[in-house]
């Protein structure tokens, strides 16, 4: 259990960048406000809904939930369709486990193979095939017009660039990433 509990907290200090508090903490914590309380559970139901519209349509149209669409999206996206399973896993944020999961979901359909990497006996190569991007061509348009419908026809262009740049900044991505 200790182990389970310590392996726990450097997963968390990993994806935090060690920006979360540690056992030496103040007792008393900082509790939100209720301005960014709001925010946050403005954000967990936003999220929620997402993710459960986004994969719902694609179960209905494509016959796929969303997290192998991400895999076919992100396989298209690279390289001669082709990544390190360790690579996507991240790039999908997904446990090693789980996308080795999905690709043989994928593999059983024709629509992804795995091949060996070509210098390291260790890695494995997730190549998206030819029936692969059909089926990721079919289903994009009904994706992204749920991706519209949930959430940018809902905003003008300002609410857009406030929102990336407030996502990109969350990631480490943005103007501050690598500050903090």
């Amino acid at each position: 259990m200790m182990l389970a509990a310590r392996n726990l907290s450097v997963q968390v200090f990993r994806r935090y960048r060690g920006r979360v508090p540690t056992q030496d903490a103040p007792a008393e914590p900082r509790w939100l406000t209720a301005e960014q309380q709001r925010a946050w559970r403005a954000y967990l139901r936003f999220g929620a809904a997402l993710d459960e519209a986004l994969d719902r349509q694609l179960q209905r149209d494509a016959g796929m939930p969303h997290a192998y669409y991400m895999v076919l999206a992100m396989l298209s996206e690279a390289p001669g369709r082709t990544l390190r399973m360790s690579d996507l896993a991240r790039i999908t944020s997904s446990s090693p486990s789980r996308l080795s999961h999905a690709v043989s979901r994928l593999e059983e359909r024709g629509w992804v193979r795995r091949d060996r990497h070509p210098t390291d006996r260790r890695g494995a190569l997730a190549v998206l095939t030819d029936a692969g991007l059909e089926a990721l061509v079919a289903a994009a348009p009904g994706h992204v017009a749920a991706v519209r419908e949930a959430m940018f026809d809902r905003l003008d262009d300002d609410q857009v660039t406030a929102l990336r740049l407030v996502f990109e900044q969350l990631t480490d991505e943005g103007p501050a990433g690598g500050a903090g």
